[in-house]
């Protein structure tokens, strides 16, 4: 399986995903021209586009995609709170699984302070591999068994936004916020502790916060707890394998 991360965080969240038969994109929240460039111009091989949730870093070029005859797979309430209205809309509910080309997708409720947001298993039916994408959530409440690859959201650490508090750089109604819709590196440990990782090739942290994470830290406390092949998602990394 190949993932490429085009863009990770605040500003903007979008990758690719191939097993070298089917290619997905995760999120759509940068502009279209920039997808267009991250893809090296090879819309045509996009099978289709997953949503998580309509928040404008994740869902920014949806009505582009959707004009360019690509279809996107989102929840009812994601599409309604997007507002767009198009037969290459495909709404997905939690726990019905659904099928991509060599991909069998199965949407699973997340934790945010969204409509009605989704992360999504994917396992290819080509290459037997199994991608647990999870973001913007503050848990996941599920476990998931034989993963091959990861893609999780490891926005902050409770110590560093803290400290920005205390400094006056991040509003105590900010805090609230990030503690209840977003992964801290305490909880993404705890849950991957609780899964099986004995298959897993690489875990790919996602959305990290500028001010409040740390991505050396994490990626060593992630490979510490795990043992595991742990990247920081940031433009360009691509991930093979």
């Amino acid at each position: 399986m190949d993932i490429k991360v085009l863009a990770s965080g605040s500003k903007g969240n979008c990758y690719r995903v191939s097993d070298g038969s089917t290619t997905l994109l995760l999120e759509c929240g940068i502009p279209f021209k920039r997808i267009r460039e991250g893809l090296d111009f090879k819309l045509s091989e996009v099978a289709a586009c997953l949503v998580t949730h309509e928040h404008f870093d994740h869902s920014k070029a949806v009505k582009d995609i959707v004009k360019a005859g690509i279809d996107v797979y989102m929840s009812s309430g994601t599409k309604q709170a997007i507002g767009v209205e198009s037969h290459r809309i495909k709404t997905v509910s939690s726990q019905e699984q659904f099928t991509v080309g060599t991909f069998n997708i199965l949407p699973f409720e997340t934790q945010h302070d969204a409509a009605e947001p989704l992360g999504f298993l994917i396992y290819s039916t080509l290459t037997h591999e199994k991608l647990l994408f999870a973001t913007d959530t503050y848990f996941v409440k599920y476990r998931f068994p034989k993963l091959t690859h990861i893609m999780v959201e490891c926005n902050y650490s409770a110590q560093l936004l803290r400290q920005a508090v205390e400094a006056g750089l991040t509003h105590t109604a900010l805090e609230r916020r990030i503690t209840t819709s977003h992964f801290s590196l305490h909880n993404v440990l705890i849950f991957l502790q609780a899964n099986d990782l004995s298959a897993v090739k690489s875990i790919i942290l996602l959305h990290l916060s500028s001010r409040h994470g740390d991505g050396e830290h994490f990626k060593r406390e992630v490979q510490r707890a795990t043992g595991k092949q742990v990247y920081i998602a940031e433009k360009e990394l691509e991930v093979e394998g």
